[in-house]
């Protein structure tokens, strides 16, 4: 895929992830603003706050089913990407959708940041 294609990007954070996914956002703006945004509701709510020009498409809150619509674009083919900032050190409520969204990443065979460093290269192959 050419770099400057239309990217679909989805972008989910756990709790104690979501600061450190907004200053990520933040830090790659320009980036994010040439490409189709969706985000899980409390994490999208976090970077609009941030960056309130930003595209970005808010699905529900990853417990009350945004992290299953994040599957279904995935299962789809319409996500070309996923940024999911993970919180390796805190149980979560929702861990069987959490693991669903990584595992469906994975079969759709798309770049997928679980960290900083991650999404940093990501961007930078971009």
């Amino acid at each position: 895929m050419p770099a400057a294609a239309l990217l679909a990007i989805g972008l989910v954070a756990h709790d104690d992830k979501k600061a450190a996914l907004v200053d990520w956002s933040v830090a790659h703006q320009a980036f994010l603003s040439r490409h189709r945004l969706y985000a899980t509701g409390t994490t999208g709510g976090r970077i609009l706050q941030a960056l309130p020009d930003l595209d970005l498409t808010r699905l529900r809150s990853g417990p009350l089913g945004g992290d299953q619509q994040l599957g279904a674009l995935l299962a789809e083919g319409l996500l070309d990407m996923l940024v999911f900032f993970v919180d390796p050190l805190s149980p979560q409520p929702h861990d069987v959708d959490v693991k669903a969204l990584i595992r469906m990443a994975t079969l759709a065979d798309i770049p997928f940041a679980c960290n900083v460093a991650t999404a940093d290269l990501i961007v930078a192959g971009r």
